[in-house]
């Protein structure tokens, strides 16, 4: 059952259609994403002080997926191959990154963090993962657990 035809529960549409459960959705994931952005600007430049917010992201899915192809990297976010050379260039001239010939197809490069860029995102992501600690340290980690699978399975239906 969708929720009361009151349109007072979320889920509810009352008589308007409007589904009222997404619309809450919708308002939230504005407001995080909203912050998201702003937080990804500020740990890009604890990174480094030139880092882009948009490439601390890229740091992100290297360190949790390993050396990438830059196609691969720019089918993940979504963007443009220029797009992608652009912040990987900028990655590159901040010693964060490097790039490799790719051992299967001579022609393309694989794209991996550096020693440094490791420790540098480590170093942030460690101290961005303590804040959430202190934000959620009232909360059930069985919460955590569950906000943590919600987001991944709605993340996953992203990348379809």
């Amino acid at each position: 059952m969708r929720g009361s035809e009151s349109g007072s529960e979320p889920g509810a549409t009352g008589g308007s259609g409007v589904d009222h459960a997404f619309l809450a959705l919708e308002r939230e994931l504005a407001v995080f994403l909203r912050r998201a952005r702003a937080n990804s600007g500020e740990m890009a430049r604890e990174v480094h002080p030139e880092l882009e917010a948009a490439a601390y992201g890229l740091l992100v899915r290297l360190e949790s997926a390993g050396q990438q192809r830059a196609t691969d990297l720019a089918a993940y976010f979504g963007v443009g191959k220029a797009t992608m050379s652009r912040q990987l260039r900028a990655l590159e001239g901040l010693g964060l990154v490097a790039r490799e010939p790719d051992p299967a197809d001579g022609r393309a490069f694989l794209v991996h963090l550096t020693v440094e860029g490791l420790a540098r995102y480590r170093s942030v992501r460690d101290a961005r993962r303590e804040r959430y600690v202190r934000k959620l340290d009232d909360w059930d980690r069985a919460e955590v657990a569950e906000l943590a699978r919600l987001l991944h399975h709605l993340n996953a239906r992203a990348e379809d």
